[in-house]
């Protein structure tokens, strides 16, 4: 695949990049990536994504925007309320970057699309704001195999890490079970400032980049939280897969995805 004159001045701050250079973002363009949720974590993610060039952006969400939103979720705008998360995102990113083909997903992941939603994606972010859809998404990328990138922020903290199933511990092998209903408080209730989506959403899509090309370390193994108060970034190991994991491990009894059950918050 040759590059178009526009295409090599485009990219032309990756291209220069000895970890990136053509060969990365030709690997860029030929990539696909699925975003679950298009709020305040998915928003500055996709922004980033479609101006990399990644070729295909899946981006998956039933809500429509409301004025609240608007606070974080930097791919809307004003004149965006009441339309379809999903569409208000599409046309944000090909206003960025025409090249990129976005499809987007009027529906919420459930146990009955999740699996047909991932299987054309080579790396999955979960934008997710809810429990429930954090346990689906992990369970559904680890019985398919698919590389995804989790992330949650609430007040002023963030943290992500990024799972690659088979070598990785997976989001149940460190938060083994949902917390019980009401003993975390929701975004809506706690709140969260509106640049710390942009933080940690924008380090999701660092690492899909970095799995795209192979470049760098991936969070792996690894738990990275964020305190926007203190400015304190924390990067904690994490135990090695647990081997007793009830979907990861060796002897895996969530073979069948279910649907579970929390109030979600509204990031």
């Amino acid at each position: 695949m040759a590059f178009t004159n526009e295409q090599l001045e485009r990219y032309s701050r990756h291209i220069i990049l000895k970890e990136i250079g053509v060969k990365g973002q030709k690997k860029l363009m030929n990539a696909k990536v699925l975003i679950i949720g298009a709020g305040g974590l998915g928003s500055p993610a996709a922004l980033y994504l479609a101006a990399a060039g990644i070729g295909t952006i899946g981006i998956v969400d039933a809500d429509k925007v409301d004025l609240s939103n608007l606070q974080r979720q930097i791919i809307h705008a004003t004149n965006d309320l009441g339309k379809f998360k999903a569409d208000s995102a599409k046309e944000s990113m090909q206003y960025i970057n025409p090249e990129v083909n976005v499809i987007a997903y009027h529906e919420f992941v459930t146990s009955k699309n999740i699996l047909e939603l991932i299987s054309d994606y080579d790396f999955v972010l979960d934008g997710t704001d809810n429990f429930p859809a954090k346990f689906l998404i992990n369970d559904a990328c680890v019985i398919s195999r698919k590389p995804y990138s989790h992330a949650g922020i609430i007040r002023f903290k963030g943290q992500l890490m990024t799972i690659i199933p088979g070598e990785s511990p997976c989001y149940r092998c460190v938060f083994k079970e949902m917390p019980p209903k009401d003993a975390i408080p929701t975004c809506r209730q706690a709140g969260v400032i509106g640049a710390m989506a942009g933080v940690i959403g924008c380090l999701q899509a660092l690492e899909a980049i970095k799995f795209i090309t192979g470049t760098g370390e991936l969070l792996t193994g690894k738990l990275l939280t964020f305190d926007a108060l203190t400015m304190n970034f924390h990067k904690i190991a994490l135990p090695k897969r647990n081997h007793n994991c009830a979907v990861c491990g060796d002897n895996p009894t969530i073979t069948e995805l279910v649907d579970y059950e929390q109030p979600a918050c509204d990031l």
